[in-house]
């Protein structure tokens, strides 16, 4: 969830791809031919835009396509914004890919609302549209969504702080993302529904944008205001070390409880260290993955892909709990992103 620009790389291999040669824009191809996807009529194209390129969960569902796309015979071609939130990038993004021929476009959409009409245009042009780890508002503005159940993921973290509490007076500080963004509404609503809390019950609740400094920041901003906190929620595992830092400084760490959500390797090392208790881990190489073989399909044979599919989450601790399933950090870090 937490997102950095690089830009001269970008437009490094903007330079060096066809089709696609979008200002502010990564894109470049990989994996080429006829194979078993053709439809006759030349190679297929599968377009592939992320909010960036150098977040570790995006370079992971980068990695996922291409190398499902070589698997598959088929040309992908891909595109980021310059910065979380770049709407405009991701616009131009797609009107390059339709006007190259792409068979399906993948998408994390930087703006789940703004995004909307351009997908509707590649969607009239007959382009499978998918979105991956991100809903757009509608969901169904495009033909399909892979991701992860992000209330889901909420609510084992939730779960798992509960059962570590052991009975004890719980109170929660939560690290979110920001207001009104589907991801971090879902997280903090599962997370809750875990605990078997509500809102009131939580004693602090700060905005991180899932930022690690931000992250500190919120959580000195909690201790000041409610120094006996003993659970922290956190959106992602950047704003959760930004809490053990801020816990660390006042000598805190090992008396309170983190729990948060991404699996990246960063993260579930931290897990591993005891800086967090839990993670829920999510898959972005799976959510490509599925992506790129989803539009192989509709080549193929015209079938398009609709609906929801979860793409998997696992609850990530060395402590478990009893009456809550979760497998320890050597899976995690075998599994790991970034």
């Amino acid at each position: 969830m937490s997102h950095v620009s690089r830009l001269p790389s970008s437009l490094l291999r903007a330079a060096a791809c066809t089709g696609v040669a979008a200002l502010a824009l990564t894109a470049c191809g990989s994996g080429s031919g006829s194979g078993s996807a053709s439809t006759g009529s030349g190679e297929v194209k599968v377009g592939l835009i992320t909010k960036t390129d150098t977040n570790p969960f995006f370079v992971k569902m980068k990695e996922g396509a291409e190398k499902t796309a070589k698997a598959e015979g088929v040309k992908l071609m891909t595109a980021a914004g310059k910065f979380d939130g770049d709407n405009a990038g991701q616009v131009t993004a797609i009107e390059n890919m339709v006007a190259s021929g792409v068979k399906g476009i993948l998408i994390t959409p930087s703006d789940s609302k703004a995004i909307v009409p351009a997908l509707e245009k590649a969607r009239a042009k007959g382009v499978l549209v998918i979105a991956l780890d991100t809903p757009t508002e509608p969901q169904s503005a495009v033909d399909a969504l892979f991701a992860t159940d992000n209330l889901k993921a909420g609510e084992l973290i939730g779960e798992y702080a509960k059962a570590a509490m052991k009975g004890k007076t719980a109170k929660i500080a939560a690290l979110d993302l920001a207001p009104g963004v589907s991801v971090g509404v879902q997280r903090h609503s599962g997370f809750l529904k875990g605990f078997g809390a509500t809102d009131k019950d939580v004693a602090c609740a700060q905005d991180t944008g899932g930022d690690q400094s931000k992250g500190q920041t919120a959580m000195e901003n909690c201790l000041q205001k409610e120094p006996g906190i003993n659970v922290v929620y956190t959106i992602n595992e950047p704003a959760a070390l930004g809490a053990y830092t801020a816990l660390k400084a006042k000598g805190r760490e090992k008396d309170v409880l983190i729990v948060s959500v991404d699996g990246g390797c960063t993260g579930t090392q931290a897990v591993k260290d005891g800086k967090i208790a839990a993670t829920s881990q999510q898959y972005p190489l799976k959510m490509a993955a599925e992506g790129v073989k989803a539009v192989v399909t509709y080549a193929k044979d015209g079938k398009k892909a609709s609906g929801y599919t979860d793409t998997g989450v696992t609850l990530i601790t060395d402590k478990a709990q009893d009456g809550v399933t979760s497998k320890d950090t050597a899976y995690g870090l075998e599994n790991c992103w970034g």
